[in-house]
């Protein structure tokens, strides 16, 4: 499949994500808006460096935020999340990965407890730069996929925390300091943890 055909159906999938998460929004009684700052890790996949790069250290943290709206069964979420150092720390070495995801979230309420599963598309924007005798930089933007599930608890009517597993993969060929990845393209896990403030 080209990139052109994959670009393609990725701005379909986006656009249809946007439209079903309006459309239950919208329908679902009682709707809650929530912002959930959140630090996760990392794993497996591509989150690692490269192979090329001798004297380089892995680095496993993500930060971000997701915010949306959320009812007793159906939501929609925003993430925007951000990996500094994604592939590894090393003399010369800066890179990070951007995502930024809009998520359909299946999400019943039972109680103070929210289990969730959710799944989206969005776009996943790296940067590699490598310094040594010669500067070579590599940035990429790509439509992406990720889909996952956690759980929410909360206290009371509008604080709670929530813990996630999320897995990320990108519709196009990924390129990293001119080489193309094994698997053609950029995926990794990610868990995380966070506070969720309901308004």
């Amino acid at each position: 499949m080209t990139q052109t055909a994959c670009s393609s159906k990725g701005r379909r999938l986006l656009l249809s994500i946007f439209a079903i998460g309006f459309l239950s929004i919208a329908t679902t009684a009682r709707a809650q808006g929530f912002i959930s700052p959140l630090i996760g890790y990392d794993f497996g996949g591509d989150a690692k460096c490269p192979v090329l790069l001798r004297e380089c250290e892995d680095s496993r943290l993500n930060i971000g935020v997701g915010f949306g709206t959320i009812g007793a069964l159906i939501g929609f979420e925003e993430e925007i999340a951000y990996a500094p150092d994604f592939f590894g720390t090393g003399t010369g070495l800066d890179s990070n990965v951007l995502t930024v995801m809009s998520n359909l979230l299946i999400a019943p309420k039972i109680g103070p407890v929210q289990p969730y599963v959710l799944a989206g598309v969005g776009l996943m924007k790296t940067h590699v730069e490598l310094s040594t005798s010669s500067v070579l930089t590599t940035d990429n933007n790509t439509f992406g996929w990720d889909i996952g599930g956690g759980l929410m608890v909360f206290f009371g009517g509008h604080v709670g925390v929530r813990g996630d597993v999320r897995y990320f993969h990108s519709f196009q060929d990924f390129e990293v300091l001119g080489i193309t990845l094994e698997n053609a393209s950029l995926n990794f896990g990610r868990g995380s943890a966070g506070v969720v403030l309901k308004f």
